[in-house]
This record gives structure tokens, C-alpha cells and sequence, in this order.
């Protein structure tokens, strides 16, 4: 209403929806409106109806003719409408008995995409009415979700806003040097958010802009948001034991070299297993750009092809036999600190064998549900629109394609979607609930998930040879001395958390009660910039949160280093 052409919010109705795009000017007569309704009634599962270039003062109803108010009050009262109005809220007195409402305050190109991200679920509204209306709609009226952790501002929580506001600048230049198409951060600091953003875009067209709740693939940080956490709550109910190995728990690894690995050593990469085993290097032609062997894939799946890979890759359901076999024959190294994939694709399996479901559904039912987390899972493109994830890369071998809302990981991906080293998708907030259980000791909601001496076991340092806890990832030892501190120089040693390979990172302070979490997809480093490494970024950012705190520089990187004694001076 108020339109005689497109403008950017009935073009992204059109692109968005395929929709049909009525005009009705504030000019049209009675019979016109009348005409409209008859027209539009019972035809659509759902009206949008926008309401533009309105008076921004109240002489004469904004300028909204009575033909257009009428049409307006009666396609809400009889349709499953929803109504947008740019400009002065005050407006939405025409529409005090509706059922849908959004106030968008502007009427420009910019107001109306965001507005169209809003109705297709990039993000969550969260403003209340600044005025009142009418008596339905008085100020502070607005659905905001309900959130487990508060938002608060910075001060509230001892953080400095001016020093924080250091993170816009980074994540800025990332975003313009293009190290990074876009990213979000998030920072909870004594159980409160304090701290939550989103930068660029979703890719490097800028076309689709990033929001806090963008939903990006974790990759590897799915070891302790998943796996480890669901090894954590076995062994916490005494039904696994971390000194008892592969074949007490997976039968069919027995009488392989792989039978007497302990879970322990497992648990701290240093059983042996080699780093990967690329799975699909045995169905592709090398020769024509490692495309898939006739036979393997499917376009659409059947009875013997039910495995997503990609977008019209469907692979054979006994695949995964073959896959199984391949980590067992795979070769043993040495009993050293080697960082692998195929210890975590262990530990997922066993999950699902002692608790008789798969991992996806035991995290979900354990963890994901109890806290309310109703964005973190695998397999997100059966639960969001592609619009809500992030897309992380356009394959030029194997899939041969953008991979948007399947993992990334093409071993994970042959598995289905759902693997112990990587498959999780989330946004940063329900990552943060879920830490903020662990910061508890183990309890959240009123419920007890973990013993907090569990907690205190698996993210402490039990490696002479590594930095590593029980699944989880920690600082290295030697930060107050080294150039490069990992993850950032004044992380506590009781810090713990994860990285992922696709520009993302999870860790949590137990000194300062904090949760720190950056999530971007592919991060790319710029040549002769070490400052715009996606390592860089990421402990940049991070290092501010400490200065936004004041801690000085480097006054936690001291860590004990086992198995070797301080000499004197």
C-alpha cells in the first residue's frame, strides 16, 4: 500500500516467495479497495501486507486514505496476514486489532531487506514499541524471545564498552580486507550476555547480510560440543570407562591393531591414529577432476542410496561399512601427540553403542533439549530455511559444488551428516548456553547434567607432550613466551574450548567466568598480513575481551608444564 512499483521490499517478496505483488495507492477509490479484497480473499496461504510512504505526522491519518485503511482492516480481520509499517510507528493505530505486527521506523532500501530478512527467519526480533498507540499496543509492547542468558550491557558485568568497541574494528577490517566474508562474536561474561554481533556478509557478494543468529558449521568444535560432552556424561553415569579400549566398546575393531587403544590416550590424540583417512579418494577418477565413479551417487535417493552427501548426491547406504574398515586398517603411529579426526569418529561411535542411539539424537535429547538450545543439531537443512546458514565453501572437487547446510567435512558428510569429529551447526548464543552449563559445574535450568568434578577432569591439562585436556583444547603451556600465544596471551590456564577448520572457535574462562565465541565460515589468510590470519583474528578479538576486563597482558599465560622441573635461575 502506498506503492505504484516495486520497491526493494516487493522485489525480495518476489525473489523470496515467488509471491504475487498488489499495488493499492492512497489514491484508489472505494471501489478499487472493494475490488482488491474480493481479489485477494481465500487465494494465498499468507498476506504481506507493507504499508509505505505514509505522512510522518498524524494530520489527515498519515495520509492513509480511507479506502486503504478499510482494505487494510479487512484483509487482517479475514486472512492470515502480516503487516509491516515503515515510518512513524504511531501509524499502526490503523491496526490496533491485527494479529501480526512489525514496526520498521524507516521506509528506505536498507529498512525494507532487513524487514524481509525478519519475515524469511534470519534473526529474531527483539525491540519493544517505544510509544504507545492504542490501548493494545502501548509502549513497551513487543515479542522479544526469552533467553536463558540475559542480555546486559558491558558495565553490567565489569566489562569496558570503549575497549570492546575494538572488536567492531577488527571484525571490520577482516570483513573489508576480505579475510573473512562476514563473522559474529559473542561474549557472556558472569552468565550475561555482554557482548553479541554479527559483521559482513554470507559470502563475498555482500549479498546476504550476517546475523547474530546465522548458523554456521561448527567443523571441529563439534568434538566438544558433542562428542566430549556425551563422553562426559558416560562416563559421569559409570557406563564408560576411560582407561578401557576400542575393542571393550566396539567389537568388530578386535583383533586389529586398533583393539588395545585406550580411550585416555584416545581422548588426548596420542593413541596413534593417523590425522584422517580421506574417505571418497577410493570412489572418485583422479583423471577427471576427482569426480565420483559411476554407481556410488545417486541424484535423488532410493532404496540403496540414502546417504546426503550434497545437494543431488545421495551415496550407497553400504558405504559405511567400507568406511569402517578403512580407520581399522588404517596405519599406527607411534604413541604421540598426533591431532586426528579418526579418534573423534571413534568416540562418536561409541556413544551410540552404550547409549542405543545415534549421536545426533543422544546430544539433542541429553543436552540440546534440556537447555532449550533449539538451533544447535546436525543436519540443519531439515530444520531452517538455507537462508538461515551460512554457506562455507564452493568444492571444486569431490561435490563440485557450494556447500550450504552440509557439512563441510567430506568424511563427516559420507557418514551422513553426522560424525564424531564434525557435522554440528549452531548460532553462537545456543553454543553459549551450553558452555555456560560447564561454567555452572554441570547444572543449568535446575537440572544436573555433570559432577562438576567431571568438568574439573576432562578441561584440565593431563599431557606431558601436548596441550590437550580430555577432548577439549587448552592454551599452550609456554603463552608467556611464545610469539604466537594460542589461543590469545592472557587465557587462563583453566581455559579450555575448541577451533574449527571453518573460521570457528569456542572457549570458555573459568577465572574470569567467561564464554568466548567467534564464528565465521573459511576464514582466507591475506598474504603478507599475519594480522588478518584467521588465528589472528580470532586471538585479536579475543585478547580485547581480557583488556575490556582489565586484566593485564599476558598476567594469566603461566601454566604448568608436565614432566618437566624449573630450573633455578
Amino acid at each position: 500500500m502506498g506503492l505504484t512499483e516495486d520497491n526493494a521490499f516487493s522485489r525480495r517478496m518476489q525473489n523470496d516467495y515467488s509471491a504475487h505483488v498488489y499495488f493499492f495507492d492512497y489514491d484508489l477509490d472505494s471501489a478499487k479497495a472493494a475490488a482488491a479484497l474480493q481479489l485477494l480473499s481465500g487465494r494465498y496461504e499468507a498476506v504481506v501486507i507493507g504499508m509505505h510512504n505514509y505522512a510522518r505526522f498524524p494530520a489527515r491519518n498519515f495520509a492513509i486514505s480511507r479506502p486503504a485503511a478499510w482494505l487494510l482492516h479487512e484483509l487482517q480481520q479475514k486472512e492470515k496476514a502480516v503487516t509491516f509499517f515503515f515510518g512513524n510507528p504511531y501509524a499502526i493505530r490503523n491496526s490496533c486489532d491485527a494479529h501480526t505486527l512489525i514496526a520498521c521506523y524507516e521506509d528506505d532500501s536498507v529498512t525494507q531487506t532487513v524487514a524481509a530478512d525478519l519475515l524469511n527467519g534470519k534473526f529474531m526480533a527483539r525491540g519493544r514499541l517505544p510509544v504507545s498507540v492504542c490501548d493494545e499496543w502501548k509502549a513497551g509492547a513487543g515479542i522479544v524471545p526469552a533467553r536463558a542468558l540475559k542480555d546486559v550491557s558491558p558495565s553490567a558485568v565489569g566489562l569496558d564498552s570503549v575497549k570492546l568497541e575494538k572488536i567492531d574494528a577488527i571484525a571490520n577490517e577482516a570483513v573489508g580486507q576480505r579475510a573473512a566474508p562476514g563473522c559474529v562474536v559473542l561474549v557472556a561474561k558472569d552468565g550475561k550476555i555482554a557482548y553479541e554481533k554479527a559483521f559482513g556478509y554470507m559470502t563475498y557478494d555482500r549479498k546476504e547480510p550476517v546475523y547474530p543468529e546465522t548458523i554456521y558449521d561448527m567443523a571441529s568444535c563439534t568434538k566438544i560440543c558433542a562428542t566430549t560432552v556425551s563422553v562426559m556424561k558416560l562416563y559421569d553415569e559409570g557406563r564408560l570407562d576411560l582407561q578401557k579400549t576400542l575393542g571393550d566398546y566396539l567389537p568388530w575393531v578386535k583383533g586389529s591393531d586398533k583393539d588395545t587403544l585406550r580411550l585416555w590416550d584416545i581422548l588426548l590424540h596420542q593413541a596413534g591414529l593417523v590425522p584422517d583417512v580421506v574417505f571418497y579418494k577410493e570412489i572418485v577418477d583422479t583423471t577427471k577432476q576427482q569426480d565420483p565413479f559411476p554407481g556410488f551417487f545417486m541424484p535423488t535417493p532410493d532404496s540403496t542410496h540414502g546417504v546426503r552427501v550434497a545437494d543431488k548426491m545421495y551415496l550407497r547406504n553400504d558405504w559405511r561399512d567400507t568406511m569402517n574398515l578403512r580407520i581399522v586398517q588404517s596405519h599406527l603411529l607411534p604413541r604421540k601427540y598426533i591431532y586426528s579426526d579418526n579418534d573423534f569418529i571413534f568416540l562418536g561411535m561409541i556413544v551410540e553403542a552404550i547409549s542405543g542411539m545415534t549421536l545426533d539424537q543422544y546430544v539433542k535429547k541429553t543436552f540440546y533439549d534440556p537447555l532449550g538450545m533449539t538451533v544447535a543439531g546436525f543436519k540443519p537443512r531439515q530444520r531452517f530455511p538455507l537462508w538461515r546458514i551460512a554457506p562455507t565453501a564452493d568444492e571444486p572437487i569431490f561435490r563440485h559444488q557450494l556447500i550450504r547446510g552440509d557439512v563441510h567435512d567430506p568424511g563427516a558428510a559420507m557418514f551422513g551428516g553426522v560424525a564424531g569429529h564434525a557435522g554440528l551447526f549452531s548460532d553462537a548464543y545456543d553454543l553459549a548456553v551450553l558452555e555456560q552449563m560447564l561454567l555452572n559445574g554441570g547444572s543449568m535450568n535446575g537440572i544436573t547434567f555433570f559432577k562438576p568434578s567431571t568438568i574439573q577432569l576432562f578441561t584440565g591439562y593431563h599431557s606431558d607432550i601436548s596441550r590437550r585436556g580430555l577432548g577439549f583444547d587448552k592454551p599452550e603451556k609456554d603463552n608467556a613466551h611464545r610469539k604466537e600465544p594460542y589461543p590469545c596471551l592472557s587465557a587462563s590456564p583453566a581455559t579450555f574450548g575448541h577451533t574449527g577448520f571453518t573460521g570457528t572457535c569456542v572457549w570458555v574462562d573459568p577465572k574470569y567466568n567467561l564464554i568466548f565465541i567467534f564464528l565465521s565460515n573459511r576464514v582466507n589468510p591475506i598474504e603478507n598480513n599475519p594480522r588478518l590470519s584467521g588465528l589472528s583474528i580470532r586471538g585479536r578479538i579475543q585478547e580485547t575481551v581480557y583488556q575490556a576486563m582489565g586484566v593485564d597482558a599476558g598476567a594469566s599465560a603461566v601454566a604448568p608444564v608436565h614432566g618437566k622441573k624449573k630450573k633455578k635461575k
